[in-house]
């Protein structure tokens, strides 16, 4: 991961002076920042030569004109520009011209800098939930004299092997099921899925495995009552697996929300319908970026249903999505619209 090796070159105080963490995944933005945070500089030297500033209250003139200065102690300082998306001139749409057109004056203080850098300066921005056109001016100057880094979103059919390698990076095991159920459960924001996989950390022995039970136990997600479990279900047409887990859901709303059950069925039968479409089932998990167990889940599925069905369902669903946001229809409880729903697929 690239995060790990800038936060690698830190340790071996191999710095850049400037930073540019960008991008979709503010998790391994804000690992690279806070890790920057606690060991650039000594605790001694935090209070002088540390200055953090969110992106909303600050200017590009501002930012330079600080990091221009030298260190009131030791040999370096630290800038920190948080939510750098939030500033003015990052918002500025003569920012977004290319580097053959004139980039106008909005840009001018940082290219201005960064042509000629403070040796004792470590700029650091970051620019959470966008990336940069890697056609600017800018954002070459920044790549040739530091790091840019571009977090990507984890992609949903990756984020199982993703936990299982993060737990056992912090020394514990976890099978496949578990890791799964952490994966449907919390989706791909990763913040979450961490501070569940820390809170077994705290509560297991060292080298313990993470199953399906312990999660439920602990985290408080259903091993058997989940949006994992429905989709097989439906999958298999179990009708009645199908209505015990959505009857669970409606007595356990907090915990299962159709906002959402919803998405993760869509993207389920979204996927399905690809799986339908390809002519080489064979190879089609390397095809459709999919891992061998969510592959035999479209298996099972495939065999129940056509592709016919599988159009009409992702409709359902959508006409379902449209029904909790109020867009059309009388309104409906959203036990009652599950159990339409789950009708309307399995028949």
């Amino acid at each position: 991961m690239e995060h790990l090796r800038i936060i690698r070159d830190i340790d071996q105080k191999n710095f850049k002076p400037v930073y540019f963490l960008m991008g979709e995944e503010p998790y391994f933005i804000d690992q690279v920042t806070d890790y920057m945070e606690e060991h650039i500089l000594d605790e001694a030297s935090k209070a002088f030569c540390m200055t953090i500033a969110y992106g909303r209250d600050v200017s590009l003139e501002q930012v330079v004109s600080l990091a221009k200065g030298f260190p009131m102690m030791g040999e370096k300082q630290l800038i920190i520009v948080k939510e750098a998306q939030d500033m003015k001139e990052w918002k500025s749409r003569k920012s977004d011209d290319k580097e053959d057109e004139d980039e106008g004056d909005v840009m001018k203080p940082l290219t201005h800098y960064l042509s000629q850098p403070t040796p004792s300066t470590i700029l650091v921005f970051t620019y959470k939930n966008k990336t940069l056109d890697k056609r600017k001016k800018v954002y070459k100057q920044l790549d040739k004299i530091g790091v840019v880094f571009d977090s990507e979103k984890i992609k949903d059919f990756k984020l199982p092997d993703w936990i299982e390698k993060y737990t056992n990076a912090r020394g514990y095991k976890i099978n496949h099921g578990a890791s799964q159920l952490l994966a449907e459960y919390l989706g791909t924001d990763l913040s979450k899925v961490v501070n569940a996989i820390n809170k077994l950390a705290i509560i297991l022995p060292e080298k313990s495995e993470i199953t399906p039970a312990i999660i439920e136990e602990n985290i408080g997600i259903s091993k058997d009552y989940n949006v994992w479990e429905l989709q097989k279900a439906l999958g298999q047409k179990d009708v009645l697996k199908a209505n015990r887990i959505i009857q669970y859901f409606e007595a356990n709303p907090k915990a299962n929300p159709i906002q959402m059950v919803l998405p993760s069925l869509y993207l389920h039968y979204s996927k399905l319908s690809m799986f339908l479409s390809v002519k080489d089932k064979q190879n089609a998990a390397k095809e459709l970026g999919l891992n061998p167990y969510a592959l035999n889940d479209l298996k099972d599925a495939a065999s129940k249903y056509n592709a016919q069905k599988v159009e009409r369902i992702i409709g359902y669903l959508r006409e379902a999505d449209r029904r909790v946001k109020g867009v059309e229809y009388l309104s409906i409880d959203n036990g009652d619209l599950m159990k339409e729903l789950v009708f309307k697929i399995l028949h």
